[in-house]
């Protein structure tokens, strides 16, 4: 479900040059940081870049990407 929303212009410049270097699109690039803050929020004691390898794993799962490990 999309939503309009007022956003500060501050915020947009900053997602515009991150969301060109990262090769997303502007209102993909504020959900990404949405969702990172939503993740870090809830788990407090993990690593921002635990959190983002988990979001990314996840992903790849979805997309069929994922492979059993082999222990041992």
């Amino acid at each position: 479900m999309a939503v309009a929303l007022k956003l500060s212009d501050e915020l947009v410049e900053d997602a515009k040059a991150t969301a060109a270097a990262e090769h997303r699109s502007v209102p993909k690039q504020i959900e990404y940081w949405a969702r990172i803050g939503k993740c870090v929020l809830e788990n407090p004691d993990m690593p921002l870049r635990m959190i983002q390898d988990t979001m990314l794993s996840l992903e790849e799962t979805k997309a069929g990407q994922a492979e059993p490990y082999q222990f041992g």
